[in-house]
């Protein structure tokens, strides 16, 4: 049976949120379009299965968080392909201390895979989360 575009979308943000990160290219199209358009140091699209591998395999070393997504939001829109989904990722850093990020996204799911996403990610929050603000910091600088 073929996942329904909210299916899909659910398995990715839980995936990320669980850390499946070997799980997750599978969720997309072996040619796909994925942007970050508000990527602070520059957006660079992911447009192949193999490049989200990459993409995922870095979230191996970062370090152990407590998360989860929250204040799930799904929109459908009237092309059946498409959902625009607002959530939240909000748990505890290894320290103990709370976090919330803000995202929305808008996904594209062909035949149970995404062969687009544009995910709009408060990147501030994010790098804080991951005790990686002074590193995001000196990359806007340059």
């Amino acid at each position: 049976m073929t996942l329904t575009p909210s299916e899909v979308f659910h398995k990715l943000v839980w995936g990320v949120a669980e850390g499946r990160w070997d799980e997750l290219p599978e969720l997309y199209a072996d040619e796909t379009l994925v942007e970050h358009p508000f990527a602070p140091t520059g957006d660079k699209p992911m447009r192949t299965r193999e490049e989200l591998r990459e993409h995922f395999s870095a979230g191996k070393s970062l370090p152990p968080l407590r998360q989860e997504p929250a204040n799930i939001t799904v929109h459908e829109t009237t092309d059946p392909e498409v959902i625009i989904a607002e959530f939240e990722y909000r748990g505890t850093t290894g320290s103990g201390e709370s976090f919330r990020v803000p995202c929305i996204f808008v996904l594209r799911v062909r035949d149970g895979e995404i062969i687009a996403s544009h995910d709009y990610i408060d990147h501030i929050s994010s790098a804080r989360r991951r005790g990686a603000l002074n590193e995001l910091l000196d990359g806007i600088r340059t």
